[in-house]
């Protein structure tokens, strides 16, 4: 028994090295020159440790400003997909109509078309319709590529729900409005607080769609702000390095604020489903 704990033990550390490894590798990249990026220092702790490279990327760059926005369009994609899929799904997997599992299939399809093959087509129907460039370019396509995922985690949790909450809620004279939000929304939190995180590190992150629809720099991302950093005959990798981990930090933040919900999500779902 004891050599098998021992056995698990170094399994499970070298499965946290891999996964902690990436994070020490770039907080070193960030801090070196770019001679000893591309010297023998590679894997090592920094020689000098340049935390001017973080100084310059707050005070030399727009990266506070590329901050903001990619904070803005997380932050409005992850609400309004949330609100809408929590609606949607609901409808889907506890009421009655016509057409509900061709509605089902639909947004399940959204999942299994890549973003790259709806790419061109975006591309000319914001054209058209004048919003390629702006805010809503950007919004429209993250909130609709969102809801799909959304819909099919918010989709199995409703249908663990017992439907004699909301037969009790009706006899009392609740309404299907004031039932969804008063009984059935508080139910769902630790589903929503999952389908969240995976809508806003979708967000967070993506860099093809923003620097396809996006020409202005004042509509920038942050992974599209970063990538212009690299200039043309010469670049400060550390000072890219340092962008990323500004980039990194909130996604680490988000994931230990609700990683409690995540996990009893999972767990409700083991367990009900």
């Amino acid at each position: 028994m004891k050599i098998r704990k021992h056995i698990k033990f170094l399994v499970l550390s070298l499965i946290a090295v891999t996964q902690i490894f990436p994070l020490y590798w770039l907080i070193t990249f960030s801090l070196k020159t770019n001679g000893e990026i591309f010297g023998e220092n590679i894997l090592g702790l920094p020689r000098t440790w340049r935390w001017e490279n973080y100084q310059a990327a707050l005070t030399q760059t727009s990266l506070i400003k590329y901050f903001l926005n990619s904070v803005f369009y997380s932050l409005v994609t992850v609400v309004v997909a949330g609100l809408l899929s929590a609606m949607a799904a609901y409808a889907i997997a506890r009421m009655k109509w016509k057409l509900k599992s061709v509605v089902f299939g639909v947004f399940a399809l959204g999942i299994m078309i890549p973003a790259q093959a709806a790419l061109l087509p975006m591309f000319q129907l914001l054209d058209k319709t004048g919003l390629k460039g702006g805010y809503l370019g950007l919004l429209i396509p993250y909130i609709s590529g969102a809801i799909p995922m959304s819909i099919l985690i918010l989709t199995g949790f409703y249908r663990s729900i017992p439907m004699e909450l909301e037969e009790a809620a009706c006899i009392d004279g609740c309404g299907i409005f004031r039932c969804f939000a008063t009984i059935i929304l508080p139910i769902i939190k630790p589903a929503l607080a999952t389908a969240s995180v995976f809508t806003f590190l979708g967000t967070w992150n993506e860099l093809m769609l923003a620097n396809t629809f996006v020409d202005s720099e004042r509509y920038r991302t942050l992974p599209v702000g970063i990538m212009s950093f690299a200039g043309q005959y010469s670049t400060d990798w550390g000072l890219i390095g340092a962008g990323m981990v500004i980039a990194t930090l909130p996604t680490i933040a988000i994931y230990f604020m609700l990683s409690n919900q995540i996990q009893d999500s999972l767990v409700a779902g083991a367990v009900k489903g």
